[in-house]
C-alpha cells in the first residue's frame, strides 16, 4: 500500500476547570469502570472502535502484553454501555508528574451520533483529573492530554475542543496505509 501523510494533533487541559462537560445523552446509557484487567474485553474494545479507523499499533500485542499494560497502577478503562450492549470507552493511562493521558477513546460505529461520546469524553476527563484519589501514590493530576490524527472519526476534534482541549501541537508525517481491520478482518470494506 501507498504511504500516506497523518496529521497527529495533541492537545491539553492543564486545570479542572478547563474541562466543558457535555450534556448526558437521552436513554439508558451508563459508564462503569472495567476494574478487572481484561485483556480480551480490551482488545475487543481497540478493535471494535477502532477498526474502521485503522488503529492498528496494538493489533500485534501479545496477551501477556495486554495483561502488564492493563496492571500498571492507575490504567483505567471507563466504559459506555448503551441498554446494557458497550458502545465505547475511554481508558486513561498515568505519567510523570501528575500527567494523565487518555490514551484510547472512541465509540463503536454503530453507537456514533447520539451524543454518547461527548458525555463519555466529558466523563473520562473527570475521571483523569480525580485519578489520584483512586489510586494511592499517584501524584495529584496537574495535566491532562490526548492526540488525534487525520485518521481517527470526522467529529474526533471538535470534541476535544468543545470539552476544553486546547491544542499544543501538530506533527505531520509519512507512514504506510493500512487497510481498515475492524473488530475482525474483513469487517468492513476496504
Amino acid at each position: 500500500m501507498p504511504n500516506i501523510a497523518v496529521t497527529t494533533w495533541s492537545l491539553e487541559q492543564t486545570s479542572p476547570t478547563d474541562l466543558l462537560p457535555a450534556e448526558a445523552p437521552r436513554g439508558e446509557v451508563r459508564i462503569v469502570r472495567s476494574e478487572v484487567p481484561s485483556p480480551e474485553f480490551s482488545r475487543y474494545l481497540y478493535t471494535s472502535v477502532g477498526g474502521d479507523v485503522r488503529w492498528t499499533d496494538l493489533l500485534g500485542w501479545t496477551y501477556a502484553q495486554w495483561q502488564e499494560h492493563l496492571e500498571r497502577p492507575g490504567v483505567e478503562t471507563w466504559v459506555a454501555y448503551d441498554r446494557g450492549t458497550p458502545a465505547g470507552y475511554v481508558e486513561l493511562e498515568p505519567q510523570d508528574d501528575g500527567v494523565v493521558e487518555i490514551l484510547h477513546f472512541g465509540l463503536l460505529p454503530a453507537f456514533r451520533g447520539r451524543r454518547i461520546g461527548g458525555h463519555l469524553l466529558s466523563y473520562g476527563t473527570a475521571r483523569a483529573w480525580d485519578l489520584a484519589d483512586r489510586w494511592p501514590g499517584l501524584t495529584d493530576t496537574k495535566r491532562v492530554w490526548l492526540h488525534t490524527c487525520s485518521k481517527d472519526g470526522e467529529h474526533a476534534m471538535a470534541n476535544y475542543q468543545r470539552r476544553g482541549f486546547k491544542l499544543f501541537d501538530t506533527k505531520v508525517e509519512e507512514e504506510a496505509e493500512t487497510a481498515t481491520s475492524g473488530p475482525w478482518p474483513g469487517a468492513y470494506p476496504a
